[in-house]
């Protein structure tokens, strides 16, 4: 088969589900819809990895070791190609030429997907681990400092495994919103196709309720005689500081110093 394969990669409510939405809306691209899964995810449409669920679900599946999948995984084979192309073909249409599938998991089996699918493309959405952590923890009981540990846990895994990815795009959930149309065209500009237009509308201060629960909650902690807290949040603000979030000073985007330049491509 000719079909080349886009991959959306981020974690629960960073993005991932309205950015498939429109990119699917592409007339010469094919993605999943009213499959009957939850958020038309690839994950749930095929049989040969296990979903995130199998790993404690949102918050929880990367710090599980079995979730992470490279390009050393013993499911990286050939014959799982052909099954899971299989499975999902039931609900695409192959006479497009692009193929896009959305699955937050894919963010740290980016080396298996591309394994499996060779010349795969990748968009990964951040989000504010402050964000993150608020909007995913009504899935489940732990604590919000966990949950923070979580999503940037999850997003240092990704960054380890990015200089091995032919091609990669990086999107800001928090430049998306500023200016979505903007940054749409530039993911078709780098998929090498002529842009959408939105058809929804697109809320910029979604982020803003979470950041003021934070507040009252990272102040409660640190007013509390917790043994190392404090350490833990600093040591947690450092390692935000190089995805380019603070947990502090909330809206002042950080230069991505993981990158090292002002780019956020890679072919």
């Amino acid at each position: 088969m000719d079909n080349e394969f886009i991959f959306i990669a981020g974690l629960h409510r960073s993005g991932t589900s309205v950015l498939h939405e429109i990119i699917r809306s592409h007339k010469e691209i094919t993605g999943f819809h009213n499959t009957g899964v939850p958020e038309d995810e690839g994950q749930h449409l095929q049989s040969v990895y296990k979903p995130a669920s199998a790993f404690g679900g949102p918050g929880r599946f990367a710090f599980n070791p079995k979730a992470y999948m490279d390009d050393s995984h013993p499911l990286a084979t050939q014959a799982n190609r052909r099954t899971i192309i299989n499975q999902w073909g039931k609900y695409l249409d192959f006479s497009c030429k692009y193929i896009v599938e959305k699955s937050p998991p894919n963010l740290i089996r980016t080396r298996f997907i591309q394994k499996i699918f060779p010349n795969s493309r990748f968009i990964v959405i951040f989000r504010h681990p402050v964000a993150i952590s608020y909007a995913t923890k009504k899935w489940t009981f732990n604590p919000i400092i966990r949950l923070i540990d979580h999503a940037i846990y999850a997003y240092e895994t990704f960054l380890k495994d990015m200089p091995y990815l032919q091609s990669v795009y990086i999107l800001r959930y928090e430049d998306f919103v500023r200016n979505p149309q903007n940054k749409i065209n530039e993911i078709f500009d780098y998929l090498g196709l002529s842009p959408v237009k939105i058809e929804r509308s697109i809320s910029p201060n979604i982020n803003e309720k979470y950041f003021s629960m934070w507040e009252k909650d990272r102040n409660k902690l640190l007013n509390k005689i917790l043994w190392g807290i404090g350490g833990k949040l600093k040591k947690y603000e450092a390692r935000a500081n190089r995805l380019g979030y603070s947990l502090y000073d909330y809206n002042n985007l950080i230069a991505m110093q993981w990158y090292g330049i002002n780019h956020n491509r890679i072919t």
